[in-house]
C-alpha cells in the first residue's frame, strides 16, 4: 500500500476521489493533527530521554554564538 497527500483544487477532483473510494479502489481519510500527535508520541517513546529544557537553551546558545560570534 502506498500513501500520498493529494491537494484537491477542483470539487471535480474530489467526487473522483470519493467514487473510487465508493468502488473500493482507494481510501480517503482525513488528516487531522491528531494523527501528527500520534506520530509525535511514537517518535517520543522511543528515544532514550527527551532533553530537559535547560539542554535545549544550552544547546540554542551554543548555535547562536556560533553562528553570530558574539
Amino acid at each position: 500500500m502506498e500513501t500520498i497527500r493529494i491537494d484537491i483544487l477542483n470539487p471535480k477532483a474530489k467526487r473522483l476521489l470519493k467514487d473510487l473510494a465508493d468502488m473500493n479502489l482507494i481510501t480517503i481519510q482525513k488528516n487531522t493533527s491528531a494523527s501528527f500527535l500520534a506520530l509525535l508520541k511514537k517518535l517520543r517513546s522511543k528515544a532514550k530521554s527527551a532533553p530537559s529544557l535547560e539542554e535545549i537553551t544550552a544547546e540554542v546558545e551554543a548555535e547562536r554564538t556560533k553562528r553570530y560570534g558574539k
